[in-house]
């Protein structure tokens, strides 16, 4: 039997009431609507309340006089207010929906765009699958939540203060004989959500951890299958799947406390107003139609009563999912291009490096001082042991980091002067680790310039020496391939994201171990084809593969963030240094 183990206790984080002022600003944006809906929230309510009374007007004046002639006129009032109170609760909730799914449309949408203004030091911080379970199931929350509650908190708070105020027109006494469940009520809803809401935010968090384990686990099976961590897989996702059924667990055992505790004082009124009213009904003080208006009104009294402790639950599970939401809306965007900011015209590709010092952690430094220059249509290869800075260069020539210290210059210009859409614009990118878009063949090679013709993309394959397979596939250029590249080799998948870069017709083209998972063959194959591509072209080559930089007018080798040589092939072997080193003559 599994254990139903509290979760610890965390801190609420938690501006409850600043949340909600948040939501209220989406829903705010639709007043007109949400001035309807409360319409027929009054509407509705009003209609609830008017069934009681007209049902003892009915009776006292008609039933027990035996006056039958009057009562099919107040049945008839009876239908009709029965069936107004149906179609105002009807137009209510349809208005509401529309209004709850165009709010979370809105906060939807401004999260996807706000991460895409986000800095990558921030996604190396994240996991994939905490970020999407922020932008489906704590969305999907409050959607659930806007969809429901609003309109219940309206009407409940509505009802609730006609059923009082007739209950007092009625009789007073038998109204404070009613209200002795108050307190009561509040102690044990005090007593059940001071317990609710941290689980609800415990319950949320464990989701998104969840969520996180089973994408990395569905991204990496080749590699869990191939080192055989199966049983570590299987026991890390039962951990969080078991952290999250335990919050859950207590969360809902909680708040499933409020419907048992209303029905108890339900049947607790019922049974005070039956005795007490037959009570007074004997002594002529209230008669027949009032004790069953309000045995009525005393359900329409619990049942706002129980509707608001339900919704407050709902609400903490719903604001709970929306401060993760607000959490992500809060980050620091990437810092905005500078006012003066200019757009690369017409590019050279002249690329230096001035005493650059950075670190991934304030603590540390991956590079230190660098300092070196690539002249216009250069190829630069940068070679060095794995940790060396290799890839951090790429990364700070295409601003993904910002320096600690020193330059880089583009044509002379500092790029934090340049727009950073301009000066990635000029850059071509081929990733070591491939990434491909759900998508035909044709698509994910345009992705490189949308606006290339068919024929373009063609070429730019056949520079890649990607045509050949391509034209293999059952669809050729239409075949649809999934994010994960199913149907194709991953050399297969490295050659198409080289004529993407192809097609996109950069002045300065980075291949960062770009042809690192492509066999022997098929890599003498495009060596002709890349060096052509890189004619006129600024070029920086990471590579490993040592003859893959031969032909590179200058190398760079790097080691601990440092340069330790730097020359052209035949100059380095001269000097016996780290390159001599690696070729092993």
């Amino acid at each position: 039997m599994s254990s139903n183990k509290k979760p610890s206790k965390r801190k609420r984080p938690d501006d409850l009431k600043g949340t909600i002022a948040r939501i209220w600003r989406y829903l705010s944006i639709q007043k007109g609507w949400l001035f309807l809906v409360i319409v027929m929230v009054v509407f509705s309510s009003g209609f609830s309340l008017l069934g009681p009374y007209l049902t003892s007007v009915a009776i006292d004046n008609y039933l027990v006089p035996g006056k039958l002639e009057g009562l099919p006129l107040i049945l008839g009032l009876l239908v009709a207010v029965y069936v107004l109170q149906s179609a105002a609760t009807f137009f209510q909730n349809f208005w509401m929906i529309g209004i709850a799914q165009k709010t979370v449309y809105r906060m939807r949408k401004d999260l996807f765009h706000h991460l895409h203004r986000l800095p990558i030091p921030f996604f190396d911080k994240k996991t994939h699958g905490e970020l999407m379970s922020r932008l489906t199931n704590d969305i999907e929350n409050v959607s659930r939540t806007l969809n429901s509650s609003v309109i219940q908190i309206f009407s409940s708070v509505l009802t609730l203060i006609g059923t009082v105020g007739l209950m007092l027109w009625l009789s007073p006494l038998l109204t404070l004989i009613t209200f002795t469940i108050i307190p009561l009520m509040f102690l044990g809803m005090k007593w059940i959500t001071n317990r609710t809401g941290h689980y609800f935010k415990e319950q949320q968090r464990n989701l998104g951890e969840m969520n996180s384990v089973i994408e990395e686990t569905l991204s990496g099976q080749q590699i869990i299958k191939s080192f055989s961590q199966e049983k570590r897989v299987l026991t890390q996702l039962d951990e969080k799947n078991e952290a999250l059924r335990a919050s859950g667990f207590w969360a809902m055992t909680y708040s499933g406390f409020i419907p048992k505790l209303m029905n108890v004082l339900n049947n607790v009124s019922f049974l005070l107003i039956a005795a007490a009213g037959g009570l007074l009904s004997l002594k002529g003080l209230v008669s027949i139609g009032v004790i069953v208006a309000f045995i009525q009104y005393s359900r329409l009294f619990t049942r706002p009563l129980n509707d608001l402790a339900n919704q407050f639950n709902t609400i903490l599970s719903a604001v709970a999912g929306a401060e993760r939401v607000f959490n992500i809306l809060d980050e620091k965007e990437e810092r905005p291009d500078e006012g003066d900011a200019v757009s690369l015209q017409q590019v050279k590709g002249k690329v230096a490096f001035r005493n650059v010092s950075f670190g991934y952690e304030k603590d540390g430094a991956t590079l230190t001082n660098l300092s070196f220059e690539a002249k216009a249509g250069e190829s630069v290869a940068i070679i060095g042991p794995t940790g060396a800075g290799k890839t951090t260069i790429v990364n700070l020539l295409m601003r993904f980091y910002e320096l600690n210290g020193g330059t880089i210059e583009v044509d002379d210009h500092d790029v934090t002067k340049v727009k950073r859409e301009s000066l990635r614009q000029n850059m071509g990118f081929v990733l070591q680790d491939t990434f491909l878009f759900n998508g035909t063949v044709r698509e994910n090679i345009r992705y490189g310039r949308l606006d290339a013709t068919d024929e373009e993309v063609e070429e730019a394959a056949r520079v890649a020496n990607a045509h050949t397979f391509i034209s293999r596939l059952s669809e050729g250029y239409d075949t649809v391939l999934n994010q994960d590249g199913g149907g194709i080799s991953y050399g297969q998948r490295q050659l198409l994201s080289i004529a993407r870069a192809v097609l996109a017709d950069p002045a300065i083209l980075i291949l960062d171990e770009a042809t690192s998972s492509i066999d022997t063959r098929t890599e003498i194959q495009i060596q002709k084809a890349l060096w052509s591509l890189m004619e006129g072209r600024t070029s920086f080559i990471i590579a490993h593969r040592l003859n893959t930089i031969q032909r590179a007018d200058q190398i760079i080798a790097l080691d601990q963030g440092k340069i330790i040589e730097k020359g052209t092939h035949e100059q380095l072997l001269e000097q016996k240094g780290y390159l001599w080193g690696q070729v092993g003559t």
